[in-house]
């Protein structure tokens, strides 16, 4: 067993962000009646803020994504600034769902990148910890979905055996703005190794073992786990002050973070609820009527 902590630097962690919306105007409440209100832009759509002057950008990351740039949608009419509340926005959404077994983390230097790793509890690949990075397109949501690239190749049917790349089109086969957020993509980066599919692989050597020699592709798959979490200290790839590093386990240093993580201090709330819970029965003795225990019973 590994221990260890990890460590990405200054977390940041976006709270949220609350939008407030002009008022269209209010409706007349009878003839002859008339009230100033705001001009309405045509088609009855909503004007856009100006774009503020001297404004840095989203900067690219140092990735081997696509650069290609969206002509049209709402990018294009938002610039950086759409693209960065898109982001902020996705980052909640991800923070909002707790994820398990999955951490993540955006980079310090672009938001297009984020830094994460998968923790494996059980299952063809149980003990496997796994560095991976999200590449976000710059034309982000009405572009092509995130990448997946783990750090070290996984012997996995859909994980490329040279780029570390995972397979995410074909449960995204095109990226729908509003319908698919990055927390599903990381859910699934999760989920392909407890569910092995292997149609149409990146890594032909390893769905044809797992067809026709599940014991040698369980073999594989112990190597590949061994080696990746003998990495598993090295420093990160890309120079980045949040880029996701482990150290190993040093008692004077991380054993009052455990005892602090694993001490639960239950609230005078939750005890109450515990015992509403706890041992009682909606059902009386020689009946089979739900709801029929006595009001008073609940006194506790």
């Amino acid at each position: 067993m590994v221990r260890c902590i990890i460590s990405a630097g200054d977390l940041t962690v976006f709270v949220g962000v609350s939008l407030q919306q002009r008022s269209d105007g209010e409706e007349p409440s009878g003839q002859g009646e008339h009230r100033a209100s705001p001009a309405r832009p045509p088609f009855g759509k909503k004007q856009l803020p100006s774009i503020p002057k001297n404004t840095a950008p989203v900067t690219k990351p140092p990735s081997p994504a696509s650069a290609a740039q969206s002509a049209n949608g709402t990018h294009a009419s938002y610039g950086p600034f759409y693209l960065e509340y898109s982001l902020l926005a996705e980052f909640t959404l991800v923070i909002k769902q707790k994820l398990p077994g999955i951490y993540v983390q955006p980079s310090y230097r672009s938001a297009l990148m984020w830094f994460g790793v998968i923790f494996i509890r059980h299952g063809l690949y149980q003990d496997g910890v796994f560095k991976f990075t999200v590449y976000i397109p710059d034309n982000y949501p009405d572009g092509d979905c995130p990448r997946v690239v783990f750090d070290i190749p996984v012997f996995h049917p859909l994980v490329d055996p040279v780029s570390g790349e995972l397979d995410v089109r074909r449960a995204f086969t095109k990226w729908r703005r509003n319908h698919n957020h990055i927390w599903q993509v990381l859910m699934y980066a999760r989920t392909v190794f407890y569910k092995i599919n292997t149609m149409e692989p990146l890594n032909p050597e390893a769905a044809v073992l797992y067809d026709k020699d599940v014991q040698l592709f369980k073999s594989k798959v112990v190597d590949s786990v061994k080696l990746c979490n003998s990495h598993l200290f090295d420093q990160p790839k890309i120079d980045d002050p949040y880029a996701i590093s482990f150290s190993p386990w040093n008692p004077t240093i991380h054993e009052e973070a455990k005892e602090r993580m694993f001490t639960h201090k239950r609230r005078p709330e939750d005890h109450h609820k515990g015992l509403q819970v706890t041992g009682l029965s909606w059902v009386k003795p020689g009946s089979t009527q739900p709801f029929s225990k006595e009001d008073s019973s609940l006194q506790t």
